[in-house]
């Protein structure tokens, strides 16, 4: 099969499939173009026409995946960095001065974990490598923290979210959560 008719007969279905899962639509004609090219340049490993739109389709997905993980890697937190994003909510705000204290209260391993990853923004992967772990390892250790990190704001404050799952409010349990 040829680029063009391939790319004629489904670019409007791609770009649909984008917009479902793409809000922004320069975003989209990004994407889309992105997949064009990869189809350019691999549309010799279609074994045969009648596999070629779930191919297209399955570049399509795997080029939306590498799209949100490049901008989650993108907003990594630094020591001097605050925690949160400007449209974030007061709240929000209010409770990333407790971040850190609550990170330095955990376990010594759940610490440095947590510090790494979350804070100094190392990659789960390279750090598993660091320590000499299994990456599945690793990654169920950061779950842990992450839980223990969750537990001291829960046992510190009681949380109100949106139907989103957003928090729009937080009330200290006590006078000592006040200042973190």
């Amino acid at each position: 099969m040829q680029l063009e008719q391939l790319w004629d007969e489904y670019r409007t279905s791609i770009k649909a499939f984008l917009q479902s899962r793409v809000s922004n639509s320069d975003d989209v004609d990004d994407l889309l173009q992105e997949i064009l090219i990869k189809t350019y340049k691999n549309i010799h490993t279609i074994k045969s026409d009648s596999s070629a739109k779930s191919w297209l389709f399955q570049v399509a997905n795997r080029t939306i995946i590498d799209f949100y993980r490049k901008q989650g890697r993108s907003t990594t937190l630094k020591y001097d960095q605050p925690w949160y994003l400007e449209d974030e909510s007061e709240a929000e705000n209010a409770l990333g001065n407790c971040v850190l204290p609550f990170i330095k209260a955990l376990p010594e391993d759940s610490k440095r974990l947590l510090m790494a990853v979350d804070i100094d923004g190392k990659s789960q992967k390279e750090y598993a490598n660091e320590l000499g772990v299994k990456y599945s390892t690793l990654k169920s250790r950061v779950k842990k923290a992450r839980g223990q990190l969750r537990t001291l704001f829960e046992d510190c404050c009681k949380f109100t979210f949106d139907s989103r799952g957003n928090m729009i409010d937080y009330d200290p349990k006590s006078d000592q959560c006040q200042d973190c």
